[in-house]
């Protein structure tokens, strides 16, 4: 009997976690989907180009800084209503779009980003619970597989509608209600005892604080998340926010061939996020896998300013982001490098410190590079600069890497004998 209502449980929280998905889908639709309506946002809103790209970036203050709120809420309450209301405030947000004025296309894209700060780690929580220890990886891996898959449908799809004369009004307000579906349908699913109050000892006797304090005291954090943030931010800031734009001005690109160009980046995440997971697996090592995937990301930024016709923007692109896949290695070795307790509350330190970076970074790329887009420079010039700008950022990432412990299973063994 037992056995049978562990295992119906076990079927309700893999249920979940498919609703979790679809939250996790619909977060890299909204977040990657402003990059093919630059024009037509900045109309609605009455900001010029680099306006909206403040307004758009602000997306990654509050998902930054919620992320830690995400964590203390899934250890403390569960997922059940925790998901529930970070799927309701982004679907808010997204209807806050269909306003027009800048006022509530900053507060749109500011709960956009508090919303989609529950999505990750509300998917890896419900994952534990569906999954055995067997199983939870690839459960994760797949998990982030399906948001780029969302990150590349947000350009791929979203970017023909637009260009065939979708209303955006429309698109967020069609967004905006399913998003908002979804969340009563996380509310119905997530089994009951999901809300529950775990009885954690180590936090009650400690304070609710305690667990940021171990892993924030711990500079292997620190290092995992500005490293991932570095890898992350090329797919982030340039390829779901300015790299439309970039390729129809710089490289005179058509609308279209640049929308697919654009995409390919998130479209390589979907195949790297678990290729390399598999493959840092197999080796039982976590830092030549994220050291390999560094210099792909080098070597492709390079082809596609120095030569580019060696081979296809698309191609090109397509490499970039299944090696910019290593990002989220670090998201394993923040885990391996905190005590069991704190593993939790590690997901939302990296998320806090990864999109912290992107928040730093973003504004910088768009005064000394977005601002200069379309300015008369030298087009050729003005690409091989922001391409260097990323190099630079990845650089700085490789050199961090030999400040990282190894913590693959490669390492434990040698400890152990």
């Amino acid at each position: 009997m037992e056995q049978s209502k562990a295992g119906a449980a076990t079927k309700l929280y893999i249920l979940a976690w498919v609703f979790g998905l679809i939250f996790y889908f619909l977060d890299y639709v909204i977040r990657s989907s402003p990059a093919v309506m630059l024009p037509q946002l900045a109309e609605q809103f009455k900001v010029s180009p680099v306006g909206l790209v403040t307004i758009i970036g602000t997306y990654y203050y509050t998902y930054s800084t919620v992320s830690l709120l995400a964590g203390l809420a899934l250890d403390k309450f569960g997922a059940k209503y925790s998901l529930f209301i970070g799927t309701f405030i982004l679907g808010l947000g997204c209807l806050l779009f269909v306003l027009s004025n800048s006022f509530s296309g900053n507060a749109g894209r500011l709960l956009q980003g508090a919303g989609c700060a529950f999505a990750f780690p509300g998917c890896v929580y419900l994952a534990s619970k569906g999954f055995s220890a067997k199983s939870l990886a690839t459960a994760i891996g797949f998990t982030q597989c399906i948001g780029m898959l969302g990150g590349s449908a947000g350009q791929f799809i979203v970017g023909p509608w637009i260009e065939q004369g979708v209303n955006i009004n429309h698109f967020w307000l069609t967004t905006g209600l399913v998003t908002i579906l979804v969340a009563f349908g996380l509310l119905l699913v997530i089994p009951k005892n999901a809300d529950q109050v775990k009885p954690v000892n180590h936090i009650g006797s400690k304070g609710i604080l305690w667990p940021y304090k171990v892993v924030f005291s711990n500079p292997q954090s620190w290092l995992c998340g500005i490293i991932s943030g570095l890898l992350f931010a090329p797919t982030t800031i340039f390829a779901m926010t300015w790299g439309v734009a970039f390729f129809e001005q710089d490289k005179d690109f058509s609308f279209h061939t640049a929308t697919i160009a654009s995409a390919m980046i998130p479209m390589g995440w979907v195949l790297g996020c678990p290729l390399l997971g598999y493959i840092t697996d197999r080796i039982a090592a976590r830092k030549p896998v994220l050291l390999a995937g560094a210099m792909v990301m080098i070597l492709a930024i390079c082809q596609i300013i120095f030569m580019p016709d060696l081979l296809s923007a698309y191609t090109t692109n397509f490499i970039f982001g299944v090696a910019s896949g290593a990002a989220m290695i670090p998201y394993s070795v923040i885990k391996e490098s905190n005590p069991d307790e704190v593993k939790g509350s590690a997901t939302g330190a990296i998320n806090f410190i990864t999109f912290g970076v992107t928040t730093l970074l973003n504004p910088i790329f768009s005064k000394f590079f977005g601002q200069t887009l379309s300015q008369g420079a030298n087009k050729s010039t003005h690409f091989q600069l922001t391409g260097l700008f990323w190099i630079a950022g990845i650089g700085l990432a490789i050199i961090l890497m030999f400040f990282l412990k190894e913590t693959g299973q490669r390492k434990v063994n040698k400890l152990i004998s």
